[in-house]
């Protein structure tokens, strides 16, 4: 008689047991199908509710949502593809941040310390492909702000001219700060103000359909200054440096 009373003790425990479950899912149910009615997406359900989805689609599988609430989820689940874009291509970038870093790391290693016969070279060889090749005239232009640095540096260092010949000229589209663009390369070239020449406004073609890609902020600047003589030496190194030495080279 004991064992059937402690028998029948431990089945209705267990039963209590699966009615406090049953009672405890059948909450959460009512309140998932409350909040489906409400408009709230399965997502923002499942921060509520503890429930997989497959069951909280199962709950809520009758309740029609209103035409509102249907664009409202629409919109969220769009913003929410956007922002995952987003995220993807700020990865992407800080991806590419990374190696590009690593790649200029490894190219400095490979450059190492430069000496004046290599900063000489250097500079014809820039001089061969961006400089001015008439006769009397020298002439460098470019936007980079490093290589006109480097540039200015080179006439004074090899050419041996006198800073006060030197002129600057620059380059601008009209949208543009004149007024900072010479600022910024005089300080950047220690070139005075009073040493530049006019400035050469480029026109917006206003009936034009092309999209410039390349704003430079502060136009293109030219070193220049007129010398035959060290006109014709420059030419002389371009000459010396690829029909002596460079064409030798195999490939």
């Amino acid at each position: 008689m004991v064992y059937i009373l402690t028998h029948l003790f431990f089945d209705s425990s267990q039963i209590k047991i699966k009615l406090m479950g049953y009672f405890g899912r059948l909450e959460d149910k009512l309140k998932a199908q409350e909040l489906r009615r409400q408009g709230l997406s399965y997502g923002e359900i499942q921060r509520q509710i503890d429930v997989q989805k497959s069951t909280l689609s199962d709950w809520c599988k009758d309740i029609s949502l209103t035409e509102k609430q249907k664009l409202r989820l629409l919109s969220n689940k769009m913003f929410g593809q956007k922002r995952g874009s987003l995220v993807a291509a700020e990865n992407k970038r800080q991806e590419r941040i990374l190696k590009t870093n690593k790649a200029r790391k490894e190219a400095r290693k490979d450059i190492g310390k430069i000496n004046d016969r290599e900063s000489f070279i250097a500079g014809v060889a820039l001089y061969a492909a961006e400089g001015t090749k008439r006769d009397h005239n020298v002439g460098f232009a470019n936007s980079d702000p490093l290589l006109i640095k480097f540039m200015m540096q080179w006439f004074l260092r090899f050419t041996k001219i006198s800073p006060d010949r030197i002129r600057g000229v620059i380059w601008i589209h009209e949208e543009l700060d004149e007024k900072k663009a010479k600022i910024f390369w005089s300080k950047l070239t220690g070139i005075p103000l009073n040493q530049f020449n006019k400035t050469y406004i480029a026109k917006i073609k206003k009936d034009t359909k092309k999209i410039r890609k390349n704003i430079h902020k502060y136009g293109v600047f030219t070193i220049r200054f007129s010398d035959s003589m060290i006109h014709r030496k420059i030419m002389g190194w371009i000459l010396a440096l690829f029909d002596g030495k460079i064409a030798d080279i195999p490939l």
